[in-house]
């Protein structure tokens, strides 16, 4: 499906996204309700930058991630991807024979570097099996194409005929990177890259991916829990909650003067080096909502400190507050929020 109705500075565009699950219980599997994993979720990312989708487990950003690359289908919404062809398609809406060309374009890297890859093939069938099922049958070409990649990625091209048992979780990583390079994909979806590896290894992770970015002109959606691990990766950071973005900004913007509560709280647990600095930590009460049973009025308003009657029954609708600021509040124009340093 055909839609125009983009800029062209965009690569990826999603407008409504809305993903549902529903609950069957009993013996007859009847239907007595649904999940609202991703609830109205918009967003868009221009080519060779990077989104950061951060937010506690549970919050849907997983979600939205697999419904972009359809590994999920969407309930509702448009995701609207440029391909290499300069023509724009939604994806949520392409029949599945039609998603094959695009799996060349739009690739994901997953949070296991230890699941995620099969113990009982070696790399070389890892890295190669993209290759091989996109129509690069030459065994010698193919050999060559994977020994490239490990390169790539600073792993020793010899590597190839052992198995996933013989390597690091941070050397799994990498294969991973090598294997969604395979095709020259122009997206890459990074789903908690670095969430499962040592911090001093998580660095290394980091500064590979931006090398790559660098070097390939490729464009990010990286998914994390840890707003500490984005800061110095990410154009943009979108926060979500209870399957909705409630604040979206530019990375600067969105660390120094945040405009949600929701968002204020996840700030002030990230780590700073310097004592000066350090603030009182935010512990919210009560617990995340459940996405099966939101509630009324604002969803984050049972653990807000700065709570209005209005919260609880109006929904905020997301608005911007500034050129590219978008905020899910009733009060963001009048609260004076803590950013990181403040």
């Amino acid at each position: 499906m055909m839609e125009a109705a983009t800029s062209p500075d965009y690569l990826l565009e999603v407008r409504g996204l809305r993903k549902y699950f529903l609950i069957h219980k009993g013996f007859l599997r009847k239907l007595v309700g649904q999940v609202r994993a991703v609830d109205d979720v918009s967003f868009s990312i221009e080519r060779g930058q990077t989104l950061a989708l951060v937010g506690e487990s549970g919050c849907g950003k997983t979600t939205t991630a697999r419904c972009i690359i359809r590994a999920h289908a969407p309930t509702a919404g448009q995701i609207l991807f440029r391909t290499d062809a300069d023509t724009v398609v939604d994806v949520a809406q392409l029949p599945k024979r039609q998603l094959r060309p695009l799996r060349r374009q739009m690739q994901m890297i997953f949070q296991d570097p230890y699941s995620s890859l099969n113990p009982r093939k070696t790399l070389l069938d890892i890295v190669g099996e993209p290759l091989l099922v996109n129509g690069l049958k030459n065994r010698q070409e193919r050999v060559a194409r994977v020994a490239d990649l490990l390169r790539l990625v600073g792993l020793q091209p010899e590597y190839m005929r052992r198995f996933p048992h013989a390597f690091s979780g941070g050397q799994r990583q990498r294969v991973g990177i090598a294997r969604a390079l395979a095709l020259h994909p122009s997206l890459i979806v990074a789903d908690e890259p670095v969430s499962a590896l040592d911090v001093s290894v998580q660095a290394q992770i980091l500064n590979l991916l931006q090398d790559l970015q660098a070097q390939f002109k490729l464009t990010y959606l990286f998914v994390a829990h840890d707003l500490s691990v984005v800061k110095h990766v990410s154009d943009r950071v979108a926060v979500m909650y209870v399957g909705q973005i409630v604040e979206s900004a530019p990375t600067e913007a969105l660390y120094t003067a945040p405009k949600h509560p929701y968002t204020e709280s996840l700030l002030s647990a990230v780590p700073k080096p310097d004592p000066r600095l350090r603030a009182q930590r935010i512990v919210l009460e009560g617990e995340v909502a459940d996405p099966a049973h939101p509630p009324s009025g604002c969803h984050f308003h049972p653990r807000c400190p700065y709570v209005l009657p209005v919260c609880r029954t109006e929904p905020p609708a997301l608005e911007a507050i500034a050129p590219g600021h978008f905020v899910r509040c009733h009060r963001a124009r009048e609260l004076t929020l803590r950013g990181v340093g403040s």
